[in-house]
C-alpha cells in the first residue's frame, strides 16, 4: 500500500497487534490445543473464559498504542 499515509500504516498494524490478543478465541475450537490442555481445565476449556482473559491484556495493549 505506497500510497498511505504514515498515519494510517501505524494506525493498521497498531490495530492488528491490538486485535492479534483475540485470536485465540478463534482458535478455541482447535482438538489437538483443547486435547493438550484440556486436562488443567476442570470443567473444560470456555470459550467465555478464553474472552475474559483476552480482554484485559488486549485492552492494555491498545491503550498503549494509543498512547504512542
Amino acid at each position: 500500500m505506497p500510497n498511505l499515509s504514515d498515519g494510517l500504516k501505524y494506525a493498521v498494524v497498531a490495530g492488528a497487534v491490538t486485535g492479534g490478543g483475540l485470536t485465540v478465541i478463534a482458535n478455541a475450537p482447535n482438538p489437538a490445543g483443547q486435547a493438550i490442555l484440556g486436562s488443567y481445565f476442570e470443567e473444560g476449556i470456555s470459550p467465555l473464559g478464553l474472552l475474559a482473559g483476552a480482554l484485559l491484556p488486549t485492552a492494555v495493549v491498545g491503550a498503549c498504542l494509543m498512547m504512542l
